[in-house]
């Protein structure tokens, strides 16, 4: 737990210090406040690891480690322990965050697991030890664990492994507050980087919808047809309440939607980033005339790559349109897209 990260200072700082960057969050944000009239999405994609992408010594405990509860796979642990400490045992933070999971002393005093003893002895030797592997990690899974429950607890709805790393980072009194992941820039990319990372210690990875990667891109993103336009609302756990003009709407923006269907679409293993304007820069890149159903279409309407949707066959574009409207489909030769210039990607 790093002593660097808001979950290692008071979360009344952090607030203050997020208030003054409202205007990063637009491009940052994927705001929780997640609708509570859907069901909650799935529990975290990855859940076998791929040993051979981890130190050796440590494989072991970390697969135990996945095995403390559902919502705590092996995967997440790996990727918690990569960005904290970068699998270095003996590391110590200027705030003076500890081991490979870098627990501070308090939170460390309270939480400490003796799991194994020194020099790689699986066996406990009495001492709950941050600097012990065994014992780091095995601390770390029952924390999360611990935050799994407590981020069930308030009832938010969303991807609870999100939720999960975001109480990880901030907290759960603030996972509860703002109903889904906060809109602190810190916690959003601690989110966003461990989600990713995740990919690289999967093993095999769950695939619950079947079809073809662009079917499932569509079919991820027509349920929420009728779902409100929020303006920098949205993201991978769903709907969520936007920002500015959209302050008092829940649901998606444009991106926030194709980001969603195409996480979904790849069970978690491809998180795009937040805004049009990027979204269009990555993927395959495809010819308009060789579109399919699940392709992403980014439109330049004023300037830049500012609005975004989904390819589903027959000339029509799944999409959040803008501020009043919501998600539904549209004609490609309606006159206000039809001459527009256009980038066309394909993922999966």
């Amino acid at each position: 737990m790093t002593g660097g990260t808001a979950r290692g200072r008071s979360a009344l700082l952090v607030t203050g210090a997020v208030l003054g960057l409202l205007g990063t969050l637009v491009a940052l944000a994927v705001v929780g406040a997640v609708d509570q009239r859907r069901e909650p999405l799935p529990v975290g994609f990855a859940t076998a690891l791929d040993a051979e992408r981890v130190p050796p010594e440590f494989a072991p405990w970390i697969e135990r480690a996945g095995r403390q509860c559902e919502e705590v796979s092996a995967p997440l642990v790996a990727a918690q322990i990569q960005a904290e400490s970068g699998w270095d045992p003996d590391a110590v933070s200027p705030a003076r965050a500890q081991g490979l999971s870098q627990f501070i002393p308090g939170t460390w005093a309270t939480w400490g697991v003796d799991a194994a003893g020194k020099d790689g002895d699986p066996e406990p030797d009495g001492v709950a030890d941050p600097f012990t592997p065994g014992d780091a990690i095995m601390t770390q899974a029952r924390y999360d664990c611990w935050l799994a429950g407590k981020v069930k607890e308030t009832g938010t709805g969303g991807d609870l492994t999100r939720l999960v790393l975001a109480a990880y980072n901030a907290g759960p009194g603030a996972v509860e507050e703002f109903g889904g992941v906060p809109p602190y820039p810190e916690t959003q990319a601690y989110v966003t980087r461990i989600i990713t990372s995740m990919a690289d210690f999967t093993g095999a990875a769950r695939d619950e919808t079947g079809g073809a990667f662009g079917d499932r891109v569509v079919a991820n993103a027509e349920k929420w047809l009728g779902t409100p336009y929020a303006w920098g609302g949205g993201g991978p756990e769903g709907p969520g309440r936007g920002f500015a003009q959209g302050a008092d709407t829940v649901g998606f923006d444009c991106s926030s939607l194709v980001q969603y269907a195409v996480y979904h679409a790849s069970g978690g293993r491809l998180l795009l980033p937040r805004v049009s304007q990027l979204q269009v820069t990555v993927g395959e890149e495809v010819k308009p005339a060789e579109m399919r159903p699940g392709d992403v279409i980014g439109f330049n309407l004023n300037g830049s790559y500012d609005h975004i949707g989904i390819y589903v066959g027959h000339g029509q574009l799944l999409h959040a349109p803008k501020t009043g409207d919501v998600v539904k489909i549209s004609d490609l030769d309606d006159p206000y897209y039809a001459d527009k210039p256009r980038k066309v990607r394909r993922f999966g």
